[in-house]
């Protein structure tokens, strides 16, 4: 199994390096077999009906990529946490719930994009309560493209300023969230991304794996080859 697991791309027609950086990764001549995908990978996502051209040519790169027998597997993040079933079906993936259990590398492991692990930031997960209730997601949706465009705008520049004035502590992952969830799920790996603080934790149950955001300079990703796992950082073309 060559596996490789990314997140926090944050995808937006302001990152146009990004963009080509994972154009680059995914059309060479050796794909891996499966690609999963931890959140964030839009900056902001409005509705899996988006038909804006960033939107469009990362569908079109996706399908590309499991076309050619690459499995894609994709989770929601902060930031695109609108994104649903249709476009996993457009670009021929598996939507992937809050936390998914697998093997990696051998070993039993929960998968998640991480915000839900920073419980210390309590404003934070009142408002992600509220847009992940279908209710309020239902209520967005029937609004019209541009609106929904606009209300992102808004949400993203309220989120920007709220973290701003937010310790940076309580934006890190919980200790205690970590330990009962890979205590409950029975595992002895977890990966996540959300933080930008890639690292290797060693874990009194194992460890904890964060992947890195990307950026006009470098990109990271976590490589799975049989019972190998490398959390690698690779400079991205100027």
């Amino acid at each position: 199994m060559d596996r490789l697991f990314i997140s926090d791309l944050h995808l937006s027609e302001e990152t146009p390096k990004i963009e080509a950086a994972l154009s680059q990764l995914l059309s060479g001549t050796s794909l891996p077999d499966q690609l999963v995908i931890l959140g964030d990978f839009f900056e902001v996502w409005v509705g899996d009906d988006d038909d804006a051209p960033l939107a469009n040519r990362v569908r079109d790169l996706l399908y590309a990529t499991s076309s050619r027998g690459c499995e894609i597997s994709i989770a929601r993040g902060n930031r695109d946490f609108m994104l649903g079933q249709r476009f996993a079906d457009d670009i021929g993936a598996t939507l992937l719930p809050d936390e998914t259990l697998l093997e990696i590398a051998g070993k039993p492991a929960v998968l998640l994009h991480g915000d839900t692990l920073c419980t210390d930031d309590t404003d934070y997960q009142r408002f992600r309560a509220m847009v992940h209730d279908p209710a309020w997601q239902g209520e967005m949706m029937a609004k019209g493209l541009e609106e929904r465009r606009e209300l992102a705008r808004q949400l993203r520049a309220l989120s920007i300023d709220a973290a701003s004035n937010k310790p940076e502590d309580i934006m890190d992952v919980n200790p205690q969230a970590v330990d009962a969830l890979m205590a409950n799920s029975d595992v002895t790996l977890m990966v996540h991304g959300h933080t930008h603080r890639p690292g290797r934790h060693k874990l009194v149950c194992g460890e904890r794996i964060v992947l890195g955001d990307w950026s006009e300079a470098h990109g990271c990703l976590l490589r799975e080859r049989g019972a190998s796992l490398t959390l690698e950082q690779f400079a991205i073309s100027q």
